[in-house]
């Protein structure tokens, strides 16, 4: 506890409640952290960087294709309060906490020594301090996925981690190289072992002898149910195949708020669900002034949804093991401005990794135009692959 220096900024605190749920909807616990209020900060006294890494969806598609190939279990770690293991390069000093003020200190402040929840570069201070162990102890680090770590062992063995902030999935060849990564973590950071990946980042992992399946299932269906939809008519498509959506329809304006938590919540759901990626791309141009036609086309994914609930995506181990893209692009589709959409998907092996459906910057004069746009779009994502 300290006077605070001139010139510099104290940060206030405060308590966020919060309960966590299993990959069944259970309740596991219920957390109280003491996190800084951030948005007092200042740039250039308080924080300099703030920039962190994510891992992409991308790279763990990839990791449990390549597992699932090579039949080797996937596992999960969970790091306990990970943001507090960071350490500041900048000096920052907090409040004292309401309800805990030290008697006749009560003009003093606290001098940080190690990141806080809330801060504003706290995830920056936690991915420095992991990717600073991780290289120190052998991991290489992927120069396309700076959150994609592979350390070799003995002769052919290797192991392969990918970090999402403080949920970390590793598998490996080797036995014996899982059991010395877990017993250093453990022994660097408080960990919480979640055995054999089941729920990861809203996904949910099935593994079994004869591959990986990944699917939202419980998220769908919570989704349905915030948008009394649970019990709707299902459909077999997501869009009406003639159906041409655009902004000045004459029809009467939906509630805006309302759509635009719906379009978010199906974009979470294309992580697994690629079947959805083309209509909800169409749907997402209509986010600033939705009508009810527009809200209409999303309630139809929803009634696809809730009868295509049980799709996922599949990874089998196959004998021909190789990365696949297709492309192709839909010409001036849209009404309104007559820009093209770019579409490919990528597999390895059988399952699919990556996919995109995204409307082109520019418009194209030619249908050959907005094809090679669409193939120059898929190169860059094979060359990042």
């Amino acid at each position: 506890m300290v006077d605070l220096p001139e010139g510099k900024n104290a940060i206030g605190l405060k308590w966020v409640y919060k309960s966590k749920f299993a990959a069944d909807g259970s309740l596991e616990k219920h957390k109280a952290r003491l996190v800084a209020k951030g948005y007092a900060q200042q740039h250039g006294i308080d924080f300099e960087e703030t920039f962190s890494p994510l891992a992409r969806f991308e790279t763990m598609r990839i990791v449990l294709a390549l597992a699932v190939q090579q039949q080797w279990p996937v596992y999960q770690f969970d790091v306990k309060s990970a943001f507090l293991n960071g350490e500041l390069q900048e000096e920052v000093y907090v409040e004292q906490l309401e309800g805990f003020d030290k008697k006749d200190s009560e003009e003093k402040v606290y001098k940080l020594t190690k990141a806080l929840y809330g801060l504003k570069q706290a995830p920056r201070a936690w991915y420095s301090k992991i990717d600073g162990y991780f290289q120190q102890n052998g991991f290489k680090r992927s120069a396309n996925e700076p959150t994609l770590y592979v350390k070799k062992g003995g002769k052919n063995d290797f192991i392969i981690v990918c970090l999402y902030v403080d949920d970390i999935i590793y598998t490996s060849s080797s036995k014996s190289l899982v059991a010395e990564f877990k017993s250093h973590m453990k022994n660097k950071f408080e960990m919480i072992d979640l055995g054999l990946l089941h729920f990861f980042l809203g996904l949910e992992v099935c593994q079994t002898e004869g591959g990986i399946f990944i699917s939202q299932k419980k998220y769908a269906k919570d989704l349905l149910k915030k948008f009394g939809m649970i019990n709707c008519k299902p459909t077999t498509r997501p869009m009406n195949v003639n159906e041409k959506l655009q902004q000045n329809d004459g029809a009467e304006m939906a509630n805006a708020q309302r759509f635009r938590s719906l379009v978010g919540g199906l974009i979470y759901l294309t992580h697994t669900r690629p079947d959805i990626s083309y209509s909800i791309g169409v749907i997402f141009k209509f986010m600033q002034r939705p009508s009810r036609d527009h809200f209409g086309a999303a309630k139809r994914v929803m009634r696809y949804i809730a009868g295509t609930i049980e799709y996922g995506i599949w990874y089998s181990k196959v004998s021909d093991f190789k990365l696949c893209g297709f492309t192709d692009s839909d010409w001036a589709s849209s009404l309104d401005d007559r820009r093209s959409v770019s579409a490919n998907v990528f597999t390895l092996g059988l399952g699919v990794i990556t996919w995109s459906s995204k409307k082109q910057v520019t418009a194209a004069l030619t249908s050959s135009e907005a094809e090679y746009a669409a193939a120059t779009s898929a190169a860059c994502q094979a060359i990042w692959l």
